[in-house]
């Protein structure tokens, strides 16, 4: 089943919004704070900015979550509209 660009659109346009919420929510900025101070207990007194392999080590871990993130998520969308369609064409009554 292909999915129509217009609808991809929409679907990337929502997920923009709730990423751009999800960066503002108190309880996972707490968490990003926990997650940074247990990545400088792993590299005491090292200034991560200055480390180049880390930076790109870094960014490909964004990139596969982001992707992974999103593929689950389309996944998600075409199952909800395979059953929507299944549920609308059922001849039972």
């Amino acid at each position: 089943m292909q999915i129509p660009s217009w609808f991809q659109s929409v679907i990337q346009e929502r997920v923009n919004n709730v990423m751009a919420q999800i960066e503002r929510e108190p309880e996972l900025r707490k968490l990003r704070v926990e997650e940074h101070a247990a990545l400088d207990a792993m590299f005491p007194g090292v200034n991560k900015a200055h480390v180049p392999e880390f930076l790109d080590w870094e960014d490909k871990l964004h990139c596969r979550r982001a992707a992974e993130n999103e593929r689950l998520y389309m996944e998600g969308v075409k199952d909800g509209m395979r059953l929507a369609i299944a549920l609308l064409s059922d001849d039972r009554g």
